[in-house]
């Protein structure tokens, strides 16, 4: 049996002390295979962000255990783990420096690690979220809310990580644009053989990008499904059936 390149063990995520003390996430646990996509769905405060910054470092880990390939994590993220994980935010208006160009924004990572080639690699970067060459010398209040998303998502493109961590990624746009987006990342995981972590509050969003999913409510784990047991309506909560209920309107992407 492989290892999951992501598991998360019984995770508790703790912020500040005595009254003000709140458990965002409590004992958390699920495990991501590799070139799989997992989903963490649930409603704004459920705690499926957190789990993603625990990840990152950028959120306490109080209790339990975050892995990357078997290995427990702690303290400050190695450079080795950031070229291999890198995470898309939901607000593509503000994850890019508004003053500079988008060959800056995407020079910036391949300074960081020192990568060289580097009109290569942003070249291949925006082909590969299907922006032309000429984006390079725009900034960013010149592009379309989608197409930021589409710079967003080149950013981390360029370091050729393994796993992504997608933290409501189309949620700002609309509605049109979240189809073009969902279909972009689809085709990226098949065309790089990537590994997703997806967290969304639309179950639908998480059914149509997602093998596997976590329902999340209040900090806790509510049920774990696969797709099987999504599209036949095989759930147990009566929480997962209202978020089923209220997803019945979406409209799934054309496959590209």
């Amino acid at each position: 049996m492989s290892v999951p390149r992501i598991a998360v063990d019984a995770l508790t995520t703790v912020y500040g002390e005595g009254a003000r003390r709140v458990e965002a996430v409590k004992a958390v646990s699920f495990s991501v295979e590799p070139g799989t996509a997992f989903g963490l769905v649930g409603e704004s405060g459920s705690g499926k962000s957190t789990v993603l910054r625990a990840l990152c470092g950028l959120a306490p880990v109080s209790g339990g255990r975050v892995l990357f390939d078997g290995e427990a994590l702690s303290g400050r993220r190695s450079r080795a783990f950031t070229r291999q994980v890198q995470m898309v935010f939901q607000d593509p208006y503000g994850s890019l420096h508004p003053r500079h160009t988008i060959d800056r924004i995407l020079s910036e990572p391949l300074s960081i690690h020192g990568l060289s080639d580097r009109d290569r690699r942003i070249e291949a970067a925006l082909a590969d979220v299907g922006l032309d060459p000429a984006f390079r010398f725009r900034l960013p209040h010149q592009l379309s809310g989608g197409q930021r998303q589409r710079v967003a998502i080149a950013r981390v493109l360029i370091l050729e990580p393994s796993v992504l961590l997608l933290d409501e990624p189309t949620s700002a746009l609309d509605a049109s644009i979240q189809a073009e987006i969902l279909n972009l990342l689809a085709r990226l995981r098949r065309e790089h053989g990537l590994t997703y972590l997806f967290v969304s509050h639309d179950l639908a969003v998480i059914d149509h990008m997602c093998d596997r999913l976590l329902v999340m409510r209040a900090g806790e784990a509510v049920e774990e499904l696969d797709a099987e047991a999504l599209a036949t309506r095989q759930v147990e909560s009566a929480y997962t059936q209202a978020l089923m209920k209220a997803s019945e309107g979406f409209v799934r992407p054309a496959a590209v």
